[in-house]
């Protein structure tokens, strides 16, 4: 795709240190742009998750943190939280509801919405996902994909611009792992995906970026970074 204009998300010199002296991410620079979608490769411990938790401020290091315009900080972090959408590698950890309805209605309330436009944006994604017709079950009767779509469409519910999902095949068998795929080429928003899984990257991504030892070690198209670092025969011979 051609890239043009300011990104929607712009990292510039982004350092982090945690407690015990690791230095978890050492100057790391990165643009996404509007309906862009970017592969985060690398070993586990590379940084990855580390730097995907700074664009929303769960964590905080130095250097800046631009997102859709606006410069990460306290004053505006819950403003960068409405533009970025986090999927965690695990559902169970966003979904904890009564019904799934609720749960995805949780978003849009804590914004403000009255209640009745809360339920209306939380039917309206679930209906974008796939789950409409679960919307009264517990969400621990679902099935690992459908945990997957329902933790999903509580993102979409706050209308974000950008999603960012962590590890998001985890747990799934190959037909939701299809599903999920085109569920995501479904939505127009920019998507940063942190994966190991490449077949689930290139059906997604053009682009990579790749981490070691918390600095980006190389940024280009896909392709060309997975043959670089051998990164899909090294997942096939470990097994990973």
């Amino acid at each position: 795709m051609t890239r043009s204009g300011v990104p929607v998300i712009a990292v510039r010199g982004l350092r982090f240190q945690y407690e015990d002296g690791t230095v978890a991410l050492d100057g790391i620079d990165f643009d996404l742009h509007a309906g862009e979608t970017v592969a985060l490769l690398g070993p586990n411990g590379s940084g990855k998750t580390t730097f995907v938790l700074h664009l929303n401020g769960l964590l905080s290091g130095a250097g800046s943190i631009e997102v859709c315009g606006i410069a990460l900080g306290s004053e505006t972090r819950a403003q960068v939280r409405q533009k970025i959408g986090m999927v965690f590698q695990d559902s169970d950890d966003q979904l904890f509801m009564p019904t799934v309805l609720e749960d995805v209605a949780f978003g849009p309330l804590n914004l403000g919405l009255a209640p009745e436009e809360a339920l209306a944006q939380a039917r309206a994604a679930l209906e974008q996902v796939g789950m409409a017709r679960a919307a009264a079950k517990a969400p621990y009767h679902l099935s690992a994909g459908e945990k997957r779509r329902v933790a999903i469409a509580g993102v979409l519910a706050m209308e974000p611009q950008i999603l960012v999902l962590d590890e998001p095949t985890t747990y799934l068998d190959p037909p939701a792992q299809q599903s999920l795929i085109e569920l995501l080429e479904s939505l127009p928003q920019s998507k940063i995906l942190v994966t190991h899984d490449t077949s689930f990257a290139r059906a997604l991504a053009r682009r990579a970026v790749f981490f070691d030892k918390g600095r980006i070690a190389a940024a280009g198209p896909l392709d060309e970074i997975l043959n670089r670092f051998h990164w899909e025969r090294r997942h096939t011979v470990e097994g990973t």
